[in-house]
């Protein structure tokens, strides 16, 4: 790259100069802090500045640092602001947004956005960084040095694994809004261009191979040069000779910037002969004004972000005096910046009028007149051509739709580049998670770690978390349940145990199952009433034969499970007719009164459900205008739903529990399952009623065994998710129909020919919060025979009105 150029770049930047002060040396330690993120905007280390400017050693030291901890062939590409001219054998290049304040002939070589490799990096995650340590500087003002040391190395730890908890979404997130809406943008340029894209690639490499034909010309002359220097046998005349002649040129070029001060211009056009006088200086002038136009217009763009970096709460905004210096700045600046446009258009104007065709020189393209369309203007980084094309005028010159497919072209490069690295990225993400797991449960596992039990135990549970957040569509969620598993079976081996439960179930609370259809209702364990109990002779006899049957049919039970899996057809259409609950009247109860109670509600066993507890907490859920559900709140006013429209029709509804197809997803042992289900006698409802619970999302699955369907509610209509789920709930029928051939003898389900339906296919939720409602309003037309609820969005104030009606009524803790 010529040298003019890396200059002109080290001068546009403030903080390249080394000599510029803008902190007081004599009362501050440090002046400042430098800091290398990883390609996720991770804070890998930092460096304490103690000298005017961000001076070379700074990067270097940060950099020879990294080094030391990866592999000797590690590739390493560094992405840095300012003054990329210590290459040697490391890739540099400038960041994304700081790329366009450099020469063109930089940029061509160093701007991120062009070079292979590294995909959409942008280098800018610092920005974000520094926004999260705005709360440090007025701490820090008055604090020594090892107290200001102490205070950024811990919160740059923290927000470092926050972060890292973050990955997943920032792994879905690089590829939906950088992968998939930038590659759609450029392939719709693409295709309105309607080249062949070779006929694009060809021309893509253009100008950088001209700027190479250029430097390697001056390379070989340098070298030439040196090789004559260098070798022994020259004589003392040629040294002499060489002097007068460096003497010689420094004189030329004193006298040649002398003449560039005068006649502005920078290079003598032998190649424009034959060209109109007039047409060569109108070129001439427009390409300065072009050059002062750029860097005017760059510096008003900084500016512009400055005041506009805290829109939707990207970072903290500008203080008021920094705001109107900012501010004042732009509005002193802004009449010559336009004054300069202008000029600039009106000589586009005259040059076309004095353009020739067989001059083959492209014209310059006329600029926006507004600084938001200017910004947008890819053609303000574009040089004025002066020099004449050989033979005719190519198309990428000439027209702008071919220079924005061109760029188009490779945002999509990019784009792959991007991809390919994203999904190397999460193969590694999820083999860290089973690493990372194998070691805190071996650990665990280890008696002389017991004194950091606690806090391995902790660790344990974040990294468990992880198994949820991390799973994308490069990575799918049984890609991480098989590591957990395989983690969890290292583990084991590696300390000579059994493999470690990663579940901790609360005690299950059980109660009496009816007796001849009436149920057993206890308040005081004092006033509980005669049982006649069973001889004990006799349970050891019926456990007895009870084991025999088992074993009878043990290897029927085995071969079931050994058989194909269900298979459930997804078929995202209504099914007809859809019975709809409208006729609800929810509007009027016998006796309808807000919600008042100031102490926990407990509701006995009643209609086969176990005691339902209801919190202050919970209660207060319902009279918080935009509170979403929790699940103690879905699962009590699903029983109180039940009881309220007890019938027979009810009666063929099993209501599960949000925690079932929780247990089913992480592999619960067939006790526990049974403990916690065996209460609603699923084994003899034809239809079951299962509650969902999404990450911040509430939805329902009716599960029909007349039909053998699915009923698929969700208030959203979102299709996507649902594929997972089916694949659960097809596990959690199968499991439930194992458990009960086994402990109950029931007859064995259909499992074939199974399909699942929307009942809603269009959005009937507009807010965040409202979802659980929807679900109880779902599980109660369900209850009433009903396929799909009836209620529409401006019910759900009253609905919730009346699910408070319901747990009013329920006696008060110590009524």
């Amino acid at each position: 790259m010529p040298d003019e150029a890396i200059d002109q770049c080290e001068t546009s930047y403030e903080v390249a100069d080394g000599k510029k002060q803008k902190a007081a040396i004599d009362s501050f330690d440090d002046t400042g802090v430098m800091a290398l993120i990883c390609r996720h905007d991770i804070p890998l280390f930092f460096a304490n500045i103690n000298t005017p400017g961000e001076q070379q050693k700074y990067p270097v030291a940060l950099i020879e640092h990294f080094f030391s901890l990866i592999p000797l062939k590690g590739n390493v590409a560094i992405l840095y602001d300012i003054g990329p001219n210590i290459t040697s054998c490391i890739r540099f290049a400038t960041t994304a947004m700081h790329a366009y304040g450099h020469e063109w002939a930089c940029q061509l070589i160093y701007n991120p956005r062009l070079i292979e490799g590294l995909g959409l990096s942008d280098g800018e995650g610092t920005e974000q960084l520094w926004s999260c340590f705005i709360k440090l500087i007025g701490i820090q003002r008055a604090s020594s040095r090892q107290r200001r040391i102490w205070l950024i190395d811990h919160h740059a730890a923290t927000v470092a694994n926050d972060m890292v908890t973050d990955l997943g979404d920032w792994l879905s997130c690089r590829l939906k809004k950088g992968i998939h809406d930038q590659s759609s943008v450029a392939w719709e340029v693409l295709d309105q261009c309607e080249l062949n894209p070779s006929y694009l690639s060809e021309h893509i490499g253009y100008a950088p191979a001209r700027l190479k034909k250029e430097l390697d010309s001056s390379e070989r002359m340098l070298q030439g040069v040196r090789a004559i220097i260098e070798m022994g046998s020259v004589s003392q005349e040629t040294h002499d000779a060489l002097a007068n002649l460096k003497q010689g040129h420094e004189r030329l070029l004193s006298k040649v910037d002398v003449l560039y001060s005068s006649l502005n211009i920078h290079d003598r056009f032998p190649e424009l002969e034959g060209v109109n006088f007039e047409f060569i200086q109108t070129l001439l002038l427009m390409r300065d004004l072009k050059i002062n136009i750029r860097k005017r217009a760059i510096g008003s763009f900084f500016e512009w972000d400055k005041l506009d970096r805290a829109v939707s709460g990207r970072q903290k905004a500008l203080g008021t005096k920094l705001h109107q210096q900012t501010w004042k700045a732009i509005a002193k600046r802004q009449p010559a910046l336009m004054s300069v446009i202008h000029k600039f258009n009106n000589y586009c104007a005259l040059l076309k009028e004095l353009y020739d065709l067989s001059y083959t020189i492209p014209l310059p393209t006329p600029l926006p007149t507004k600084l938001a369309e200017l910004h947008n203007d890819q053609t303000l980084l574009e040089d004025v051509w002066i020099t004449r094309s050989e033979g005719e005028v190519p198309l990428w010159l000439k027209d702008p739709d071919v220079r924005s497919a061109i760029r188009a072209m490779l945002k999509i490069d990019r784009c792959c580049e991007e991809q390919l690295r994203l999904g190397m990225e999460a193969d590694n993400l999820c083999r860290w998670f089973g690493r990372e797991l194998c070691t805190v449960e071996f650990a665990l596992q280890q008696p002389q770690y017991s004194i950091f039990h606690l806090i391995l135990k902790q660790q344990h549970e974040n990294i468990c978390a992880l198994q949820e957040r991390w799973p994308s569509p490069l990575v799918s969620a049984a890609r991480y349940a098989s590591e957990a598993h395989s983690a969890s079976k290292l583990a084991a081996s590696l300390s000579g145990s059994s493999a470690m439960n990663t579940l901790q179930w609360l005690s299950p609370i059980l109660c009496e199952l009816p007796v001849d259809g009436q149920v057993l209702e206890v308040e005081d364990p004092e006033t509980i009433m005669d049982v006649e109990y069973e001889d004990p002779g006799q349970i050891v006899l019926s456990d007895h034969l009870l084991d025999q049957v088992s074993n009878d049919i043990e290897g029927s039970v085995s071969k079931d499970k050994d058989e194909e899996p269900m298979q459930i057809l997804f078929d995202w259409q209504n099914p007809s007719p859809l019975q709809i609950n409208s006729n609800i009247n929810i509007t009027t109860t016998e006796t309808f009164y807000p919600c008042a109670t100031r102490t926990c509600c407990v509701r006995k066993p009643c209609d086969g459900f176990p005691r339902q507890t209801f919190e202050l907490d919970n209660i207060h859920i319902f009279s918080t205008a935009d509170a979403p559900l929790n699940d103690t709140c879905i699962n009590g006013c699903g029983a109180l739903l039940y009881s309220a429209f007890f019938s027979a029709d009810v009666q063929r509804c099993a209501v599960l529990s949000t925690h079932d197809l929780p247990c089913v997803r992480h592999n619960a042992t067939d006790d526990a399952m049974w403990q916690n289900t065996s209460w609603t006698r699923y084994w003899e409802k034809d239809i079951w009623i299962l509650p969902i619970h999404r990450p911040g999302h509430w939805v329902v699955c009716t599960i029909d065994f007349t039909f053998e369907r699915l009923f698929l509610f969700d208030s959203f209509a979102e299709q996507k998710p649902w594929k997972k789920d089916i694949r659960d709930i097809q596990q959690l029928i199968s499991r439930f129909s194992c458990i009960t051939s086994e402990r109950v003898m029931a007859h064995a389900r259909v499992l074939e020919g199974w399909t699942a339906h929307p009942v809603i296919t269009e959005p009937i939720q507009s807010n965040g919060h409202d979802c659980g409602l929807w679900v109880l309003a779902q599980m109660m037309a369900i209850l009433r025979g009903f396929d799909v609820t009836g209620l529409h969005e401006n019910n759900m104030s009253m609905f919730c009105y009346y699910l408070r009606d319901l747990i009013s009524r329920i006696p008060a803790s110590g009524h």
